[in-house]
């Protein structure tokens, strides 16, 4: 795609979606292929491609701020992995990262084998220097630092604003970008609140998907692409309504039939018991790698996140990042759900999308309401 028609949809991630104001101190940053990571031709190109929007992003910023930052480090090869050290300095500045070394913080921190109570020493720390943190991010990494500590501390005590762009493509800047945003903004909003009213959400999709949980104490939240007030957060393309289920509540099983970035060859199957994945199932090579994930910590396997596209212009279904926001499906996450109100903590998080999904909200009274059918919105709720 040429470059002029990239530079609109990017000016307005500057304009529209974050409101940059002149003098703001701006960190755009993302993740190169390190050596020794076996990387496809096409997914090579994908990745170099993405380099390429990140260093035009920050070119394109400085028509907005003088203060732009541009960063680069060896991708961490899983989402939800605490970024590497020199991205903390960039983000917070040195004096809060040295401070939260001296204080045997910052290596729990990087590792996610970190308590409460040192949690709220380390917020203390960062509160501290808060007026040297970056006002914006431009997170256009492969993999995703939205549920990390490290987004956590910039937009809930910094008030940094936050834009997370994992596995962006070009063309996402012709399509799932391309969109309404106030109108995108009314109705995922709209969706959060008839969901909020649930206790209990229960989901089926004609390929054997079947789950139930609760969200008693969990609130959805509306990712609507419009980020222009202190703290706020979320992803590029936007689209979603999303809420951690109650950690042990969750139940059924899970038919995947897309990986984040291809169609698999053929389903993988997970079964789920109180609130985890007890069990996977399938011939095709992606269970390998839900196996070993599942391996390596207990807390991988946890049901984190339960999210509802909204976005009408968002179509590809190989690409996580744009086929979640797709309007009428719904994505689950297993992994860490720590940084949008839940209480696993582990570096992990991998979202997984179903099509033509059945949704229906239990309320506290007994009552039922149905919210989708078959991938569609009952009447008035879009």
């Amino acid at each position: 795609m040429p470059v002029h028609m990239l530079t609109e949809p990017i000016k307005a991630i500057f304009t529209t979606n974050l409101g940059v104001r002149t003098g703001e101190r701006i960190l755009v940053f993302t993740d190169r292929i390190p050596e020794g990571e076996v990387v496809d031709g096409r997914e090579r190109s994908r990745r170099e491609m993405l380099r390429d929007i990140a260093v035009l992003t920050a070119e394109i910023g400085k028509a907005f701020s003088k203060r732009i930052l541009y960063h680069e480090f060896p991708s961490s090869g899983s989402h939800g992995t605490e970024p590497p050290e020199e991205l903390w300095h960039h983000a917070f500045s040195e004096r809060p990262v040295e401070e939260l070394k001296r204080n045997g913080l910052f290596e729990k921190l990087l590792s996610k084998e970190i308590s409460d109570g040192e949690m709220k020493r380390v917020a203390g720390i960062i509160r501290k220097y808060k007026g040297s943190a970056v006002h914006v991010v431009i997170a256009l990494s492969n993999y995703s630092t939205s549920h990390t500590r490290f987004r956590d501390l910039l937009t809930g005590v910094c008030g940094c604003r936050y834009a997370s762009m994992p596995l962006f493509d070009a063309s996402m800047l012709e399509g799932a970008m391309r969109i309404d945003w106030r109108l995108l903004e009314r109705r995922t909003k709209r969706i959060a609140r008839v969901v909020n009213r649930a206790a209990s959400i229960e989901v089926n999709t004609p390929n054997g998907t079947s789950l139930s949980f609760s969200k008693t104490g969990r609130k959805a939240m509306a990712d609507t692409g419009i980020l222009t007030r202190p703290g706020a957060f979320g992803n590029l393309p936007a689209g979603e309504v999303c809420l951690a289920p109650l950690e042990g509540t969750a139940h059924g099983r899970l038919v995947l039939e897309w990986a984040p970035t291809r169609e698999l060859v053929s389903p993988v199957t997970l079964t789920v018991e109180r609130g985890a994945v007890v069990k996977i199932e399938g011939k095709e090579p992606y269970k390998e790698i839900l196996q070993r994930k599942c391996g390596e910590r207990l807390e991988n396997g946890n049901i984190a996140e339960f999210g509802i596209g909204t976005n009408e212009r968002a179509q590809r279904p190989d690409n996580i990042l744009e086929s979640e926001k797709i309007l009428g499906t719904i994505h689950i996450a297993l992994g860490d759900n720590s940084s949008f109100g839940g209480k696993v903590m582990t570096p992990f998080h991998q979202d997984f999308v179903f099509f033509k999904p059945t949704v229906k909200l239990m309320h506290k009274d007994g009552t039922q309401r149905l919210l989708m059918e078959d991938g569609h919105f009952v009447e008035g709720e879009v």
